[in-house]
């Protein structure tokens, strides 16, 4: 069993930066890749990125790609969200997830992702 708790939410202003930490536990070598995705009421959950556990690739979507950055520190366990350049469209509750599998397609799929977090609420104001 994998646990997995997102932190660092809050309210911030347009332009300024903000990072969401996420706490893995229990049988960690079960995951392999750690994604971060965000939902706002009424819409899908969205993939925002990736980072592959072992080789420290990340993917991104297109809607953050230059403004975010996925990172990790194995040896404390952890999965980061550095957001910059915050604009009010990122306001969304911004979950953690891991996964089984690799860095292979489908990858943006919320199924292809068997452990969640809670949840960290971001709003970004004007």
């Amino acid at each position: 069993q994998v646990q997995v708790t997102e932190s660092g939410g809050g309210l911030v202003r347009a332009g300024d930066s903000l990072r969401l930490s996420c706490a893995v536990s229990g049988r960690t070598e079960d995951v392999f890749s750690m994604g971060w995705f965000r939902q706002t009421p009424g819409k899908e959950r969205e993939f925002v990125g990736v980072i592959a556990w072992n080789t420290g690739m990340t993917y991104y979507s297109d809607s953050v790609k230059g403004r975010f950055t996925v990172s990790r520190e194995k040896a404390k366990s952890e999965v980061y969200l550095q957001m910059d350049k915050l604009k009010d469209e990122d306001t969304a509750v911004y979950y953690c997830a891991g996964s089984t599998l690799p860095l292979l397609t489908g990858f943006t799929a919320t199924h292809r992702y068997e452990y969640w977090g809670q949840g960290t609420q971001v709003t970004v104001s004007e």
